[in-house]
């Protein structure tokens, strides 16, 4: 049914039940999996620019550290699951636009990823990568909780 899924991970304890979720899909209908991290770029206002360069370097350095334990994670979970794993972690101005180009790109079949939970108002002026991924995709995606 479907051989390649998708699962964007954010390092939370919902995007890792996403991903075993995944994970089992991947190992019934003998499929593989990709684990996508997407970094969000460092936000700040322009204010004393040789301090905040060394926070944007410490921020990017920390968030790739963080990234590359958030795939092995899910590596580790993929290969006691005997289920193929690719793994990618990367900057992205826009989560849901990344994840939608990869899943494009490496001819995903499914995107298998946690909901949020935004409530009230913040949910209703930022919305959820995960609503964004559900508007924008042309191929299934399982929300899990």
């Amino acid at each position: 049914m479907f051989k390649h899924i998708l699962i964007p991970i954010d390092g939370s304890e919902l995007s890792r039940r996403a991903a075993a979720k995944g994970i089992e899909l991947a190992k019934l209908c003998q499929g593989k999996i990709t684990v996508l991290h997407v970094i969000p770029p460092f936000q700040t206002i322009a204010y004393m620019g040789a301090l905040l360069a060394a926070t944007e370097f410490a921020y990017n350095e920390q968030a790739k550290t963080d990234g590359e334990q958030y795939l092995a994670e899910i590596r580790a979970m993929a290969e006691a699951a005997g289920v193929a794993f690719e793994g990618e972690a990367g900057f992205g101005e826009q989560p849901n636009e990344t994840i939608l180009a990869v899943a494009k790109a490496r001819q995903c079949d499914l995107i298998v990823m946690g909901s949020h939970g935004r409530r009230g108002m913040t949910r209703l002026l930022l919305g959820s990568e995960t609503q964004k991924v559900l508007l924008g995709s042309n191929i299934p995606v399982l929300v899990c909780n």
